[in-house]
């Protein structure tokens, strides 16, 4: 199949293509020719091994307008198979991108047309795929070939600024040429085709003061010296215009708006000359007391200034500051001012540029000055003091109403007001001064003691007579100057140690003296008193720098023949009157760890005694303190023997001691009986008294609180008989149904207490049954001083009288 040439080639390229096209057929086919080999199937699916020659499908673009505006179809190619005899038996078909909508083929003659106005814009080229086929047999007479219809661009599209309008600075007084901004337009059309997309740059709006490249799109500056001061923006309106800027092209605009920014190129200027400021004299220093004011031009930091005093007089009475937020001149007050002396200040003052451009250094210096007068006004002061505080002095133990000093104030006003002075006594606790209301004569109210207060802190104040609300304070410190009034004394805190062991002429301790008055008294003097007799063991010596030392006077001393001996000495000061004490010193004797020295270094070392010597200074005697280990002795033997006797009560015995023993019921406990310490050793035999089952004696029961009973019996019998047993049995059965009866008492399983003695006792009874009526006699204890210590003790028990008149006796 190949491309007939026909008039559908609109240019001379397309018809040049078409010529070479003719001229070579498919002896030359290109790199993307397809020729595929055409094959007959036999019936029994064997392939034929004849081929038929080689028909190239040979496609180069076909080209269309975009845009196209005509009533009919635009024509774009034609399609043609060698296989076609003109007989109508080859049907072409056309498939791909817009096939049968846009593009459309006659499938007789080949002939393709495009039905609608193509855009190059939104689509450059379309992919087609052709084929030819049998009409009948429907089979395939040509391999399906690829070609591409491209869309040839026209001049339809202006060019345009997609992100205006723009917006620009340039510093003020910028050099010409200097850029400023740059734009570019865009084409939606070919630039590979023609000029519909080559563009050229003007200015419509902006002269002169900007120019533009026609080719980059950049603007420059155009003239020079553009103030910012006399106007600050301005506006450009570039255009942008296709076909190189021929006749019949489409152009665009946009506008850039450009701001000239601010640069130092005008000083700070004051709106006037001279100034005048009222300031009344009672100003307070450091506050403000006016403002001051330059302008400028310029914006931000380049009308950023300082402001200074030039003059050196107006610097020492005032001061200013900067205040960069309103760019102002603050003026304060460092001096006091006084309408009296001076009623007019004159301040030079200069505003500065603090950020200089060295570019603009010829336009004049950027600094400007001004004069303020200052105008000083008249105010009624408070009174003034002649110094700012006062220091005076008195001797302690003064007589009351010695003048002290005297303080003096004055009005400073032309009016000279009379003064009156008082001391501010909340401040002190006690009144010590009092002032003279018209001459401030500082007096004593009260005998002052330096060691008491040293010095003492008044205020004293001022105030006119015609105006006493104005008031003015002053300290005032009276120190209290010393006297010799105390004696020296020593200090007798700790006692001195002298080692058993010390030499004649040992340092045993050096002095020091303490005195309440200053050293302005002069040395002390030591001395021993000279009423008494010569002391054998110790000396003392005066070292003449105010310090003493005692010595020893003999070899050895023992702290078992005595151990503490008294020095007393005479301390004396240097003052006027001269003045002294005796100090009586305490020195212990005791055995040193380590020895005594005579040499100087030994006399400063701390001496320490052992053990006994510790024991008294801490103010034990040794019979204290062996007294002392005794009673810890005896305390600990007491506890011993208390946790013996608990152990010996906690071993539980048997009921039943032995085989032989008769009280078969009778049961042994540990609770202590009644009247009896001991009840284990109870012999039952004392109940079988013949007497008593005899002579049916009578018994009484006595009933004491209804706590146990008391049974009578006569004398005892000298002979001992047993009773018989029905006896024993009948007494034991009675006193059993007598203790069930009794309510008052424990519910015990058996009677341990019977309140019946049985008789025969070789020294006669000695119980109280009976006797609850009968006062006890008096008894002499003479007989039992030959007794066993045991007896003694008795005795002492004995002697002493019964509290109670009935007693319960447990046997």
């Amino acid at each position: 199949m190949r491309i007939p040439a026909t008039t559908a080639c609109l240019c001379p390229l397309l018809i040049c293509l078409c010529f070479v096209q003719r001229s070579y057929g498919t002896s030359q086919p290109r790199p993307n020719v397809r020729a595929p080999r055409n094959q007959t199937k036999h019936p029994d699916g064997e392939k034929d091994v004849h081929h038929r020659p080689k028909r190239g499908w040979i496609w180069n673009q076909f080209f269309v307008l975009e845009e196209h505006i005509g009533p009919e179809a635009q024509h774009v190619g034609k399609l043609h198979s060698n296989s076609d005899k003109g007989d109508g038996s080859v049907r072409y078909l056309l498939s791909g991108e817009e096939a049968g909508t846009i593009f459309v083929i006659d499938e007789v003659t080949g002939d393709i047309h495009a039905t609608k106005s193509l855009d190059r814009e939104k689509k450059g080229q379309y992919v087609l795929h052709a084929q030819a086929i049998d009409r009948y047999t429907n089979r395939s007479l040509e391999p399906e070939s690829e070609f591409i219809i491209k869309v040839q661009d026209v001049n339809d599209n202006a060019p345009k600024f997609p992100d205006g309008p723009f917006a620009a600075a340039v510093p003020e007084m910028a050099d010409v040429g200097t850029s400023v901004f740059q734009v570019t337009a865009t084409d939606a059309d070919d630039p590979t085709y023609g000029n519909s997309a080559k563009i050229v740059y003007s200015i419509l709006q902006g002269q002169p003061y900007f120019s533009v490249d026609p080719k980059t799109g950049v603007i420059r500056t155009a003239l020079s010296n553009m103030d910012r001061e006399a106007r600050e923006r301005y506006s450009v309106v570039v255009q942008a215009k296709d076909m190189a800027g021929s006749v019949g092209g489409l152009s665009g605009s946009t506008t850039i708006n450009v701001t000239l920014t601010d640069v130092n190129d005008n000083p700070p200027k004051f709106p006037q000359k001279n100034y005048q400021l009222y300031v009344p004299e009672s100003a307070q220093i450091g506050r403000a007391v006016g403002k001051i004011k330059a302008t400028d031009e310029d914006l931000g930091v380049n009308a950023e200034m300082r402001y200074s005093i030039t003059n050196a007089e107006g610097k020492v009475m005032f001061s200013i500051t900067t205040d960069t937020d309103q760019k102002e001149g603050i003026i304060s007050l460092r001096q006091p001012l006084n309408y009296e002396k001076r009623k007019v200040h004159t301040l030079h003052i200069e505003g500065e540029n603090t950020h200089l451009d060295s570019r603009f250094s010829h336009l004049g210096p950027f600094k400007d000055t001004t004069t303020l007068r200052i105008i000083i006004g008249d105010v009624d002061e408070p009174p003034v003091f002649s110094m700012d505080y006062y220091i005076m002095d008195v001797y302690e133990n003064s007589p009351v109403g010695t003048e002290v000093g005297t303080v003096m104030a004055q009005d400073p006003d032309s009016t000279k007001s009379p003064i009156r002075y008082f001391v501010d006594h909340s401040e002190e606790e006690q009144v010590y001064f009092t002032i003279s209301v018209n001459n401030g004569v500082i007096k004593t109210t009260r005998s002052l003691d330096r060691e008491d207060v040293a010095w003492h802190n008044i205020t004293v104040m001022a105030s006119e007579v015609d105006n006493p609300s104005l008031v003015s304070h002053v300290p005032v410190t009276i120190q209290v100057l010393d006297v010799n009034d105390n004696a020296p004394y020593i200090a007798r805190d700790d006692e001195i140690i002298v080692c058993e062991s010390s030499r004649p002429g040992q340092v045993i301790q050096t002095v020091r003296p303490s005195d309440m008055d200053n050293f302005a008294n002069g040395r002390f003097s030591f001395a021993l008193p000279s009423d008494f007799p010569v002391n054998p063991n110790f000396t003392l010596k005066d070292n003449e720098d105010n310090t003493a030392s005692i010595v020893a006077r003999r070899r050895q001393f023992s702290q078992a023949e005595q151990d503490l001996y008294q020095l007393p000495v005479v301390v004396r000061d240097g003052g006027e009157p001269v003045l002294s004490s005796t100090s009586t010193l305490t020195l212990r004797v005791c055995v040193c760890q380590r020895g005594g020295s005579s040499s100087s270094s030994s006399s400063n070392r701390v001496r320490a005694c052992q053990v006994p010597a510790f024991l008294s200074t801490a103010g034990l005697s040794t019979g204290a303190f062996i007294a002392i280990l005794l009673c810890i002795i005896i305390l600990l033997a007491i506890v011993v023997l208390f946790v013996l006797l608990r152990s010996k009560k906690g071993k539980k015995e048997p009921l039943i001691i032995s085989e032989e023993d008769i009280r078969e019921n009778v049961v042994t406990y540990d609770d202590e009986g009644g009247g009896e310490e001991d009840t284990e050793a109870f012999d039952i035999a004392a109940l079988r008294n013949p007497a008593g089952a005899e002579q049916r004696r009578l018994r009484r029961e006595v009933r004491s609180g209804e706590e146990g009973w008391l049974v009578a019996c006569g004398p005892q019998s000298p002979s001992l008989v047993l009773l018989d047993t029905e006896d024993m049995h009948h007494v034991i059965r009675q006193r059993v149904v007598d203790a069930d009866k009794d309510t008052s008492g424990p519910p015990y399983d058996s009677l341990q207490t019977y309140a019946y003695e049985g008789c025969g006792s070789p020294t006669g009874s000695v119980s109280s049954l009976g006797l609850a009526q009968v006062l006890p006699p008096e008894l002499s204890y003479s007989d039992l001083e030959d007794w066993e210590p045991e007896g003694h003790m008795q005795a002492r028990l004995f002697g002493t009288e019964l509290s109670e008149t009935e007693q319960t006796i447990t046997p």
